[in-house]
C-alpha cells in the first residue's frame, strides 16, 4: 500500500471548498466539506471533466462535474447521478498538524 503524501496545508482549502492538487503525478481534487476531508481523482467518469471546477454540496456530500452535472459521492467516489454511471477513485485523507495528507488508491 502506498504511503500518505502531503497534498496541501489545512488553511489552503476553505470549508466548503475544493482544491486541485498533484499527488505522485496524479491530479486529485481535495475537498473540505462540513469539517471533513475527502480526495477524489479529478475526473468525471462520464466525459473526463474536471471535478475540481464543480460545486461541492455539503448537504448530500457530493461534488458535481461542471460540464453535465453528474454528481459523485465525496467519501466513496460513487456516481450518484446521471450521466455518469461509473465511480471515480476515492483516496484516503488524514490530517497531521497543518498538513493534509493523501494516500492514493489505485482502484475505484
Amino acid at each position: 500500500m502506498s504511503e500518505f503524501i502531503p497534498a496541501a496545508k489545512v488553511g489552503e482549502v476553505v470549508d466548503p471548498g475544493s482544491m486541485l492538487v498533484e499527488v505522485d503525478d496524479r491530479l486529485i481534487v481535495l475537498i473540505h466539506a462540513a469539517g471533513h476531508w475527502y480526495a477524489l481523482d479529478d475526473v468525471c467518469t462520464h466525459d473526463g471533466g474536471p471535478l475540481s471546477d464543480g460545486p461541492v454540496d455539503t448537504g448530500d456530500k457530493t461534488i458535481a462535474c461542471p460540464r453535465h452535472g453528474a454528481k459523485f459521492d465525496l467519501a466513496t467516489g460513487a456516481a450518484v447521478t446521471m450521466p455518469a454511471t461509473k465511480p471515480t477513485v476515492a483516496h484516503e485523507v488524514k490530517i497531521e498538524g497543518d498538513q493534509v495528507l493523501v494516500r492514493l488508491n489505485d482502484h475505484a
